[in-house]
């Protein structure tokens, strides 16, 4: 039997989901999108923040699962089936019993868990504080990058994206693309932002950005792919949609060789509590 010709990128489904608090019918969902992106010959699903359960008035411990919970579990076990890679939003169990923590899990296309992202800003802003029912994760806490296909896929979250050295940090850590899953709220300008910063992110870095929304209610949706140009390559709007791209690593790597302003920079990034180290 002829071996299938490499290709010369790496394929990934984004799943913009609707999300609810029934975690059965989350599970369903899902599932579903890891059928579409086999179908793909995707190397690498990624699904949004929050995938396992959220509710637009905010989460908390009670939609908390363990790591050997359901979720996870059929995460593991479609991956292993398929052979996608899955990158996905849940919340675990927290430190007490009044609140839980916003993560990020990574599963690798044998079906192994290989990376844990626990949020470390927190959304207290706009109105909303995030902090009253999470634990942020801890700030120098190793970056969670994940290998896909030769490409390395640096995590962060939702909120992170407003603070850069949140996206530095993953690239001094090797990372080339940079994945945020969000369920973005929506609000006056808020679409705006979303767009405006994952742009931003990319310039800066030289990196791609792959940033999945949630759709549905209180989320603005609007996933996207920015390439390291900042060109916006892909763009949905804020309907369930699940779309396959092909992410080049050469190309990156001309962008990186026309426009070196990461081997031009002159500071380094550290968390607050190391600064005066």
């Amino acid at each position: 039997m002829s071996t299938p010709p490499e290709r010369p990128a790496v394929r990934v489904t984004i799943a913009q989901l609707e999300v609810s608090a029934d975690h059965g019918t989350n599970r369903e969902i899902v599932g579903d999108a890891f059928k579409l992106a086999a179908g793909r010959r995707s190397d690498l699903l990624v699904l949004p923040e929050y995938a396992s359960g959220f509710d637009p008035r905010g989460v908390g411990p009670e939609h908390a699962e363990p790591l050997s919970g359901q979720f996870v579990t059929m995460l593991r076990e479609r991956a292993a089936k398929t052979g996608v890679a899955v990158l996905a939003g849940t919340t675990l169990p927290g430190p007490d019993p009044q609140h839980g923590v916003n993560a990020v899990v990574a599963v690798d296309g044998s079906g192994e868990l290989v990376g844990l992202y626990r949020k470390v800003h927190l959304y207290d802003a706009f109105g909303q504080r995030e902090s009253d029912r999470l634990t942020a994760g801890p700030a120098d806490a190793p970056p969670l990058v994940l290998e896909v296909g030769g490409l390395s896929f640096g995590v962060m979250t939702c909120y992170d994206l407003r603070f850069p050295e949140s996206a530095r940090r993953l690239v001094d850590a090797g990372a080339q693309v940079i994945v945020v899953p969000a369920a973005w709220a929506d609000g006056e300008l808020k679409a705006m932002h979303w767009r405006a910063l994952a742009v931003a992110r990319a310039i800066e870095n030289t990196a791609t950005v792959v940033g999945v929304g949630q759709a549905g209610r209180g989320v603005v949706g609007r996933s996207l792919v920015v390439g390291p140009d900042g060109v916006v390559g892909l763009e949905f709007d804020d309907q369930p949609t699940v779309r396959t791209v092909d992410i080049d690593g050469e190309a990156m790597l001309s962008v990186r060789r026309q426009n070196p302003s990461l081997a031009n920079r002159r500071y380094t990034v550290v968390p607050v509590d190391q600064a005066g180290a």
